[in-house]
């Protein structure tokens, strides 16, 4: 996981307005999109994101998405969905596995080129849906997500695959989980205090997560300290009483502490 710049939803010089998660995404967009379009990215995003202006706004910058689709917020999707299962033209996948306990039937089904809005413009998105019943009648998942990938037997499972990701990767993510205590509020200072500790917290995930890449001594010290949160309390512990001239001498220092062979090369 890298993180990238982020765009806080606050509001604009000139606007008296309150900001919104949606105009702060359409600014992301608009500043990222150039750089990112050309590695194929798909955007993940939750009901809020899966409406034609956006979804426009994504395709503008030649990126795709997979957008949870409510049916409460798409009435006109699904009534064209309901008209063409009375047809018997919407397609289905299902599987079957094992959790130890119970079986469970996964039904995927899925829908190319459905309109996303009630207008003559309506842009045409392919909709699919996942069911997980367990054997006991127990509903146990279901979501839907509309997305501009053509979609078919061969990639559907894929496709709500990385769309669910999206759940994981916003309330599991290590940001949250791992040390960094992303999950605070730092609603405090009247003015840019949080969105300067949140991008400090961005910031020192990144520099991480380049080390992980890159740093024979931090590579050797994970492998001994697996725990983010270990490391950082080793971090935290060793600074508050001893000042190092640098981050490649306070790594050094902690691997002769454990005894581990510094590399020739670093």
């Amino acid at each position: 996981m890298i993180p990238l710049a982020p765009e806080f939803v606050t509001p604009q010089d000139g606007h008296t307005k309150q900001d919104s998660e949606l105009a702060a995404a359409q600014r992301w967009l608009l500043r990222e999109g150039q750089g990112l379009s050309a590695h194929n990215v798909t955007i993940l995003g939750d009901d809020l994101y899966s409406h034609q202006p956006y979804c426009a706004a994504i395709k503008a910058q030649a990126m795709h998405f997979i957008l949870v689709c409510k049916r409460d917020s798409h009435a006109t999707l699904y009534e064209w969905l309901a008209d063409f299962e009375r047809m018997g033209k919407v397609s289905t996948v299902t599987r079957s596995r094992w959790d130890g306990k119970h079986r469970i039937v996964d039904t995927y089904r899925f829908m190319n080129e459905l309109p996303l809005r009630n207008s003559d413009n309506a842009m045409r998105v392919n909709w699919c849906e996942l069911k997980s019943v367990r054997d006991d009648g127990k509903v146990l998942y279901y979501n839907s997500f509309v997305t501009d990938h053509p979609l078919s037997e061969n990639n559907v499972l894929e496709m709500v695959a990385a769309g669910r990701s999206r759940w994981k990767i916003e309330n599991e993510n290590t940001l949250k989980t791992k040390g960094y205590h992303f999950e605070h509020n730092f609603g405090h200072g009247k003015k840019n205090l949080s969105s300067v500790l949140a991008t400090l917290i961005l910031l020192a995930f990144l520099f991480h997560m380049v080390l992980e890449q890159f740093d024979k001594c931090y590579q050797l010290l994970r492998s001994v300290l697996s725990s983010r949160e270990m490391f950082f309390d080793d971090v935290r512990a060793l600074t508050r009483y001893i000042c190092f001239e640098s981050w490649q001498l306070m790594l050094e220092f902690m691997l002769e502490g454990l005894e581990i062979r510094i590399p020739e090369s670093v």
